[in-house]
């Protein structure tokens, strides 16, 4: 059975395939992925590739949302070759054989290439934005107190230290646009917000008042920073230019604030706030105003939200009696949906997939429909807190 997304509002139209007839015979369905459950991948044969493309290859479509089957359970055929560089042509066989796709890359490695491959085939297929080609940053844990930065493909590959201080780091979060990062560090004793350039190396100190600086936020235009300071007493939610200026204190609440988050017009900014005794999610405006908590329905003591990109749902960490999982809910608020155990939610910049801290220690890319989700390969530590670059 496949079900092909439409975007219509906060509805989404699938395209049921039944494997009990022939591919030919379609029909279509209107649901909502949040509210209705698991949507069936997108059946694909695959062949013609060996070594590190195939690999590369099935990772992402997989956790785009697709299913490798035999040829003849396909949807779509994907055929071609890596012999020095990748060659593919992609046919829909319910499309009466259709070519969708007949393309040769070059440039780069032959990894590089089968991701190319990848979001091509997620676009002329599905009609959906890949994923294949992004960047994540991370933490790792490298001694009992001592974490170091990474960054690296979004399944894992090429990743490289950009920190080498032995201390307690957090909370990346990437400038849209740049090889630049924020994050939050303990290399001065106390937590302090740093800047970071990846292509230069240059790193500056950007918050560093009394008390804790924690979880810098870049908003989507890259005018501003939203943070968690301490400086007037307890952690609450402030806001900055990019550049350190017209520092402004948003909340002003006895409890802890944290885990600040932008709206993508870059006005309104979620957090999680102790203010009303658990965790729940709060909004507040970046011209200030007093905070609104949010309708979160059927979870609770929930933290860590992410904003989607394109503004329609909020993921978030609900943490529990023996766990923690992840959980979206709509911008607007009302009934949340688990969907798998774990923490640390960031979107992808299509809105559909999230990577997420498994176990306390993996990296995991899910599809947020399907619920199809991957480890990402491992560097020697723990890894955890990941932020994906859009």
């Amino acid at each position: 059975m496949n079900l092909r997304i439409l975007s219509a509002l906060t509805a989404i139209a699938t395209l049921v395939v039944s494997t009990n007839t022939s591919p030919a015979q379609t029909k279509i369905r209107i649901e909502d992925y949040v509210s209705t459950g698991i949507e069936d991948p997108t059946p694909i044969a695959v062949s013609g590739f060996s070594g590190e493309v195939l690999a590369a290859l099935s990772f992402d479509l997989y956790v785009m949302g697709f299913k490798i089957v035999p040829e003849a359970e396909a949807q779509y055929t994907v055929s071609g070759s890596n012999a020095g560089r990748v060659e593919a042509r992609v046919i829909d066989r319910i499309g009466g054989g259709t070519s969708l796709l007949a393309r040769a890359y070059s440039g780069g490695s032959l990894r590089q290439q089968a991701h190319a491959l990848a979001d091509d085939i997620v676009k002329v297929t599905v009609n959906r934005q890949g994923i294949a080609q992004t960047r994540i940053a991370y933490r790792v844990k490298t001694g009992t107190r001592a974490f170091e930065i990474y960054v690296s493909d979004y399944d894992g590959s090429g990743a490289r230290a950009v920190t080498s201080d032995k201390v307690l780091v957090a909370a990346p979060s990437w400038v849209k646009g740049r090889m630049a990062l924020f994050y939050s560090t303990y290399k001065n004793v106390f937590p302090d917000i740093v800047s970071h350039d990846l292509t230069t190396g240059n790193r500056q100190v950007f918050a560093s008042y009394n008390g804790a600086n924690l979880s810098p936020s870049v908003s989507p235009d890259g005018r501003k920073v939203a943070m968690i300071l301490s400086r007037s007493g307890s952690p609450d939610v402030w806001v900055s230019d990019i550049d350190g200026k017209n520092l402004k204190q948003l909340t002003k609440t006895r409890e802890t604030e944290a885990s600040p988050t932008w709206s993508p017009d870059s006005r309104t900014i979620c957090f999680s706030s102790e203010a009303g005794g658990r965790n729940a999610l709060y909004t507040v405006t970046t011209e200030g105003g007093a905070m609104k908590r949010m309708s979160v329905q059927g979870v609770s003591n929930v933290t860590e939200p992410d904003w989607s990109p394109d503004g329609k749902w909020i993921a978030f960490t609900q943490q529990r009696r023996g766990g923690f999982d992840i959980c979206v809910v709509r911008a607007t608020g009302g009934e949340a949906r688990v969907l798998v155990e774990g923490e640390d939610p960031s979107w992808a910049p299509n809105s559909r997939n999230l990577i997420y801290t498994r176990n306390q220690e993996r990296l995991s890319v899910l599809d947020v429909p399907t619920r199809q989700s991957k480890d990402i390969a491992r560097v020697s530590g723990k890894s955890s807190g990941p932020s994906w670059a859009r």
